[in-house]
């Protein structure tokens, strides 16, 4: 049963790209700190037999439209009915229904049964195209064929890489609080096609992904037993990292996949731990009387955050990828903690407790430019969107029954909930699927 559920999973990353044409884009949005007006774009219903080219648009505005840098225009609004995406538009009637962008498209299925799923953006100001591409996919990988054009719309229009063809893991709550269920489960960024991956009989926390986008780490309370396991997402195949003395805590790859860093708790204090996957061998980089945990590398490899409450209370700390240069970066009022490092190297996300409440905010690896996103009763655990612009974190609301998956930008200004079948926590965003 698992390894049908894998394979699975495996098959919806094959599929083909083919560019058709590209131009200079006269459109643009420039992504700054601060608040981006969504650029208003048209995206009309792909042509195919059935309803499968409507879904696919509609997939493609819903993405564009919660990224925050987009305002997909009402259909009801369109002047011009698209019947041939191949034909250059009427762009007097897109102008006058002020669309600064166009998407057309095309879905039919080949002799072979395979889907080609086909876009067009055209500049309706500046009445060129801008970019085109066509995909081959299998029929039920459609859903993942409309993120990828959502990423190429996103990357013609800001210039940076989209992260909607990506994949979140997470942990799956369900039960009573008193008798709470926890199971790996794996998801795609916009909360459709939830799998489970583990069974619900043993507790299992922080999943963190490989670079290698087919393998994760995460915790697991297996027979009363914390230990820290590997999970091939091709396979199914499961292998334990080590077994240590004492708990072990958090664990995450380093960026070229080859060492998993963890937290070991002995004698009551924790310290911060290197594995090589290939020698097996433990390299001990902190060496305190207090508890160090969380770590996460920088994206070069060379240096890495973590939390410690060695001066007393919970605060982030960087230091060289060998342990040395341990400095204090966090200094504001409250504790800090869960500390991840952006993807683009320029910030490191992290979990604040100040007031009572709990933050969602960013700062430079410098410990400067400390900026909260989000509070509430109890938020927590960052995860980056691979591009470096969305964080994705959950909630736990005052007196609900569990906890949630939110997304927010840098701007700190578009906060979305990410719907779940259950309650849902600890989520781990992929890298772009390939």
């Amino acid at each position: 049963m698992m390894k049908l559920m894998f394979k699975r999973i495996v098959m919806a990353v094959a599929v083909v790209v083919v560019a058709i044409s590209s131009a200079n884009a006269a459109v643009r949005i420039v992504i700054n700190g601060g608040r981006a007006e969504p650029l208003p774009i048209a995206i009309s219903d792909f042509m195919s037999n059935g309803n499968l080219g409507a879904q696919i648009s509609a997939v493609v505005a819903a993405d564009l439209q919660r990224s925050g840098l987009f305002a997909p225009i009402d259909k009801n609004a369109f002047i011009e009915k698209i019947s041939n995406p191949d034909q250059q538009p009427r762009f007097e009637d897109w102008k006058a229904i002020n669309a600064q962008a166009l998407v057309t498209g095309r879905v039919t299925q080949e002799g072979d049964g395979r889907l080609r799923a086909e876009f067009r953006l055209w500049d309706t100001f500046g009445g060129s195209q801008m970019t085109g591409q066509q995909f081959f996919t299998q029929p039920e990988n459609w859903r993942r064929v409309a993120h990828i054009i959502a990423d190429a719309i996103y990357k013609q229009i800001t210039g940076e890489d989209g992260y909607f063809d990506t994949r979140v893991v997470f942990v799956s709550e369900s039960g009573p609080k008193t008798d709470r269920k926890r199971q790996l489960a794996i998801m795609d960024q916009d909360g459709f096609n939830v799998r489970t991956l583990t069974s619900s009989k043993d507790i299992v926390l922080t999943p963190r992904f490989s670079p290698s986008k087919q393998e994760i780490t995460y915790m697991s309370f297996e027979n009363n037993q914390p230990r820290v396991y590997l999970l091939q997402l091709e396979t199914g195949q499961r292998e334990m990292v080590g077994n240590f003395p004492g708990m072990t805590f958090s664990p995450r790859f380093s960026p070229d996949g080859q060492r998993v860093i963890m937290s070991l708790q002995q004698e009551g204090n924790a310290n911060i731990y290197t594995m090589d996957l290939r020698s097996r061998t433990t390299t001990r980089l902190t060496s305190t009387a207090a508890i160090d945990t969380s770590p996460s590398y920088a994206p070069d490899g060379n240096r890495i955050v973590f939390e410690s409450d060695r001066g007393g209370k919970q605060q982030l700390y960087v230091m060289n990828a060998d342990g040395s240069g341990q400095t204090r970066i966090s200094f504001g009022d409250g504790s800090y903690s869960t500390p991840v490092w952006s993807p683009r190297g320029d910030l490191i996300a992290f979990t604040k407790q100040s007031g009572g409440k709990f933050s969602i905010g960013v700062m430079k690896p410098d410990g400067s430019g400390e900026r909260i996103l989000t509070t509430g009763f109890h938020n927590e655990g960052p995860t980056w969107a691979p591009n470096g612009r969305v964080l994705m974190f959950f909630r736990q609301a005052a007196g609900a029954g569990g906890p949630q998956l939110y997304s927010i930008d840098l701007t700190g200004y578009n906060e979305q909930v990410i719907k779940t079948p259950a309650f849902a926590s600890d989520p781990a965003w992929s890298p772009l699927l390939e």
